[in-house]
């Protein structure tokens, strides 16, 4: 593992010859016209659908804080006032939110229920949907003054379903006859997008006319940069005051006071078949279980940037950690006996091969005969989803749009789950997961998820192993940026160049 620091050097001192080309055409020029410094970010992924506010770009738009939600969510995932200041439920399935007043938009026009029913109508007709929307038979309707919002079924998360940035409130001019939706000059928040070049740039200017706190910063000038190096190289030569997902690799090259590691819902877990293969035995499950060394792991893979799991969801959501009950009840361990499996795991996730190697070998040491298949996703997700393989080691997203980690548990543990790699059917994991589905938001709702992470921890089925960071980079001028777990936060109107 340690051999990678002076290749990476290597590839630093290389990448930073090519920085100038990586960057938008005046992202040098960090002051604005009234002597305000502009930000300078370098981001991960270029935009993949233009920028629709339907798609997972969304999350550009709000890590931008150009496009703003009805809700937010707080640490726990508790709903927030956002540009609705208020809600109650009137019925099984309706709810009644009041609009924030004094919300102008940026090109000019002003925020009203009806503009809010606009946004929530044409995200129900998008193709594709909107993920949030998935399985939700959504109506919104203008009643005096109130925002309403009907579900088909009784929907105790529906708050927290409108702060996902995928549900952004845009102007109407932003939505055209023929079923686009461009964000630029059309969102709420402190910046207003101005320009984007394709997949290589945006520029956001400060929006004076904002109803919140005035941003501090002139403007953002954001750059794509997929390449990993190459972001980190810009923190280093200041040609980024911000840069995305630094990879692991690079973080010791960094100045330590640059980087930060931010927790992410994101469990990297082995799961094994109970339904076929020698993993149907509980006991053997029980063997993996107490064989597979976390620490060791997070130590070379991740050198110890990521948190050994001690359940399925981790520290990115605090009250998991603070509120979860010691495990009880769980199966004795069988003996390998010369078990032979087949470890299958992809190459889009660089780790995650070294995981599957190390995770070999232990499996090795405790009398299992073990066969590993590595490809990349695209070719294997087929296989994986039809139990081709006895274990499979994915990096797994905790928490969807909704902040809510239900949904993972019901498509991931359940009879009738859609991403049920495990191909778990056990009656105490349906009872438990069925039983926090239904219950409110809040304590009671946090209190049944863990109950039903207990349930699905009992059989084995999946054996949680690490959580895993995400190294942010800022330059040491930069104030007030946001590490947010969700990654819907980056830089606010607080956010500035010092």
């Amino acid at each position: 593992m340690h051999l990678r620091a002076p290749l990476a050097a290597v590839g630093l001192s290389a990448v930073s010859v090519l920085l100038a080309g990586c960057f938008a055409a005046g992202a040098g020029q960090t002051a604005g016209p009234s002597g305000e410094h502009r930000i300078k970010l370098a981001m991960m992924q270029p935009p993949r659908s233009g920028l629709s506010p339907f798609s997972d770009d969304a999350f550009k738009l709000s890590r931008w804080s150009t496009a703003e939600t009805l809700v937010t969510l707080d640490g726990n995932g508790d709903a927030r006032p956002g540009l609705a200041t208020e809600w109650r439920r009137t019925s099984d399935t309706a709810w009644e939110f009041t609009v924030r007043p004094g919300v102008s938009f940026h090109d000019g026009t002003v925020l009203t229920a009806a503009v809010a029913v606009n946004t929530l109508t044409k995200s129900t007709k998008a193709v594709p949907k909107p993920r949030i929307l998935d399985g939700v038979a959504l109506t919104a309707a203008v009643q005096g003054d109130k925002l309403v919002v009907t579900t088909g079924t009784p929907d105790p998360l529906l708050p927290q379903r409108l702060s996902s940035p995928q549900l952004s409130i845009l102007a109407e001019s932003a939505y055209a006859a023929d079923g686009k939706v461009t964000p630029v000059g059309t969102g709420s928040g402190p910046f207003r997008l101005v320009q984007v070049n394709g997949t290589a740039s945006a520029t956001l200017d400060r929006y004076d006319g904002y109803w919140g706190d005035k941003a501090k910063a002139a403007g953002i000038d954001v750059s794509f940069v997929p390449d990993g190096t190459a972001r980190a190289a810009a923190i280093r030569s200041g040609e980024a005051h911000i840069a995305e997902a630094v990879p692991v690799s690079q973080a010791a090259l960094l100045d330590a006071q640059t980087i930060s590691e931010v927790p992410m819902p994101r469990t990297n877990t082995l799961y094994l078949n109970t339904k076929s293969g020698p993993f149907a035995d509980p006991a053997l499950r029980a063997a993996v279980r107490e064989t597979i060394d976390r620490g060791q792991i997070v130590s070379t893979v991740y050198e110890n940037r990521a948190d050994v799991a001690k359940g399925l969801l981790g520290p990115a959501l605090p009250w998991t950690v603070q509120a979860r009950k010691e495990l009880t009840g769980r199966l004795t361990a069988g003996r390998a006996n010369g078990a032979t499996i087949t470890l299958a795991t992809f190459t889009d996730r660089a780790e995650l091969p070294e995981v599957a190697s190390l995770v070999q070998q232990q499996l090795q040491d405790a009398g299992f005969k073990v066969n590993q298949v590595v490809r990349e996703y695209a070719h294997i997700e087929q296989d994986m989803l039809a139990g081709k393989f006895d274990a499979f080691i994915l990096s797994r997203a905790t928490v969807l749009d909704s902040g809510d980690p239900v949904a993972y548990l019901k498509s991931d543990f359940t009879c009738g789950g859609s991403f049920n790699i495990a191909r778990l059917c056990d009656e105490n994991v349906e009872q438990a997961v069925r039983k926090a589905e239904g219950a409110e938001a809040g304590d009671q709702r946090r209190a049944a998820i863990l109950e039903a992470e207990a349930a699905v921890l009992r059989t084995d089925a999946a054996i949680p192993m690490l959580h895993e960071r995400v190294i942010q980079g800022d330059a040491t001028s930069v104030a007030d940026s946001v590490k947010d777990p969700r990654e819907r936060a980056l830089i606010t109107s607080a956010t500035h160049v010092k």
